[in-house]
């Protein structure tokens, strides 16, 4: 086990960290996205919705 953790920790050591500032930069860019991508399946559910009242003629 001693092992096991001694080589983790010189595998850790040999990993490229990213700085702060750009796990700030893509922290920023990973919640854009996703709120575009929440915002545009809002849209098509919303489509979808009122396209399916209008077939069947139902109202909400």
């Amino acid at each position: 086990m001693s092992r096991f953790v001694t080589d983790v920790r010189a595998e850790a050591g040999r990993v490229t960290w990213p700085s702060g500032a750009e796990t700030r930069k893509l922290t920023v860019m990973v919640f854009i996205l996703a709120t575009l991508v929440a915002l545009f399946l809002v849209a098509v559910d919303m489509l979808i919705g009122v396209g399916l009242s209008a077939l069947f003629g139902l109202k909400f």
